[in-house]
């Protein structure tokens, strides 16, 4: 019967995520109601229930998990300070009498602001607020507009310092460095896609991307350099000071945060935006996120901890490692089914509930484990530019004109949600673009390990015939070992 109990936990959850309970709730509840009904069917012993309090206490324990506060707080306080508003309009009209300069634009700008503030809410309204009313005054397509901007607010999430790389490598027990490391890669690939998308609508469609006309561009020479420069300067200062202070060795990610955090009140006083009302409100937000994040974090212990006493780790292995395809098939799948499972579930909720499932198995198939996390995450994009369920779009929906229909802001969507599904395959398939920014580990097989003890030349200290490869040395007419053995077996004087 016990074969039948991880898959009814597991359908329970479906159950319980359909109806709209809220999933913290719905994983603890699950996660004790099954423990008690496991003791009582004689799945697992008492005492594998009473270790539960002990896990969580040792999950929430982690100082990598005090990063999360501090990286919220650094992107509340910057998406209310004016740093967005200064970086898009010194760009824009730096590219703007280009074909698709302003679109160009707002990708740099969002990929800017994804290495200082980590939210996609941010990117979106800040960018969506200032640049879609000039973009659709100019002649862009609506729909293009639309997209650009939902898209480029997305690459916070593969850009770091992002909160879904800390959490995941949290859940896969890999340094945050390491997760780092490898998302730069990818990153730079897929602000390079999304570029190349608008430079091939400017060759083909050049009304659809048409460049601004000159009395929209007001600032030129040094005045715009300089412009340019005060949006870029202290943002590259804020990266080096969170980025820079981790890979080279000098911060762990919680003291980076607390860094950034600083950096960012720093940054909001230079733009003479720093008040009591800002830094309350940014704390406030970030209580409410830590406060999701750390809920769903012990429901999803409680849960996986009785999953895995219902052998639901072994029922997910014998499900995944029967597809065909090896270690490309099990990626294919796990990366269609967090793209299925992205139109119901945020980030965080997917992280705590699948990662914990699909970890040993990916470890077991040879999977470097920072490569699947990197992976998870450019997939989990997704999760903003689902039609009609991606955040990314309420987020636009809100703070569009009303003439722009609700129907053209999901079409838009489409062709960006196709680049980030084709840059999943190209990591999947090109995996040296994460694991050649980590550094070079040394992997040692415990099974090839051999140990050696030296061949000394008196009995008393001689190794046993298996180790030595042969008899003990004869010290019968060896008068000095005789002594040295003599001495050794004398009584101490203490």
């Amino acid at each position: 019967m016990v074969e039948y109990a991880a898959p009814l936990m597991f359908a329970g959850l479906v159950v319980f995520l359909l109806i709209g309970f809220p999933v913290a709730f719905s994983l603890a509840a699950l996660g004790l109601s099954a423990a008690f009904i496991g003791v009582e069917l004689g799945f697992f012993p008492m005492t594998f229930v009473e270790g539960m309090p002990f896990r969580i206490f040792d999950i929430l324990s982690r100082e990598l998990l005090l990063s999360i506060p501090f990286f919220t707080f650094m992107g509340a306080l910057l998406e209310r300070c004016g740093l967005a508003e200064d970086l898009l309009e010194g760009v824009g009209q730096l590219f703007g009498g280009l074909p698709g300069g302003v679109a160009i634009g707002v990708i740099l700008v969002g990929a800017i602001l994804g290495a200082i503030t980590g939210t996609v809410a941010a990117s979106v309204i800040a960018m969506g607020m200032i640049s879609l009313p000039v973009m659709l005054r100019y002649g862009y397509d609506m729909r293009i507009a639309t997209g650009v901007i939902a898209a480029s607010g997305t690459i916070t999430q593969l850009i770091p310092p992002s909160l879904v790389l800390i959490i995941l490598a949290d859940q896969l027990h890999t340094p945050v460095s390491d997760m780092y490391a490898g998302a730069m890669g990818p990153s730079l690939v897929q602000v390079l896609l999304f570029i190349a998308f608008i430079v091939f609508v400017a060759l083909t469609r050049p009304d659809k991307v048409p460049p601004l006309p000159p009395e929209a561009r007001t600032q030129r020479g040094w005045r715009l350099i300089r412009r340019v420069l005060w949006g870029m300067l202290p943002s590259v200062a804020l990266i080096f000071l969170v980025l820079g202070t981790i890979f080279m060795g000098l911060a762990t990610p919680t003291e980076a945060g607390a860094m950034g955090a600083v950096g960012a009140m720093v940054l909001a006083a230079l733009h003479k935006r720093l008040t009591w009302k800002l830094v309350w409100e940014g704390m406030q937000s970030t209580m409410e996120i830590t406060t999701m994040v750390v809920f769903i974090l012990i429901g999803s212990t409680m849960f996986t901890l009785v999953f895995q006493g219902m052998h639901g780790n072994h029922w997910v292995e014998s499900l995944v490692t029967s597809l065909p395809g090896g270690v490309i098939g099990f990626l294919i799948f796990v990366n269609l089914l967090v793209f299925v499972l992205a139109f119901f579930l945020d980030f965080f909720e997917i992280a705590f509930i699948l990662i914990p499932l699909l970890a040993p198995v990916a470890q077991k198939l040879g999977i470097d484990l920072v490569w699947f996390g990197v992976l998870i995450c450019i997939t989990m994009q997704t999760a903003f530019m689902h039609p009609p369920f991606g955040f990314a779009l309420f987020y636009l929906r809100g703070i569009a004109p009303k003439d722009v229909k609700s129907g053209d802001i999901y079409r838009g969507a489409i062709p960006w949600l196709g680049l980030q599904l084709l840059m999943a395959l190209i990591v999947i398939f090109w995996p040296g673009l994460v694991t050649s920014m980590l550094d070079k580990r040394t992997v040692i097989e415990a099974d090839k390990v051999k140990v050696e003890l030296p061949a000394y030349p008196y009995a008393p200290y001689a190794a046993p015939d298996a180790v030595q490869g042969g008899p003990e040395a004869s010290v019968e007419n060896d008068a000095e070992a005789r002594a040295i053995s003599r001495k050794l077996r004398e009584p101490r004087g203490y």
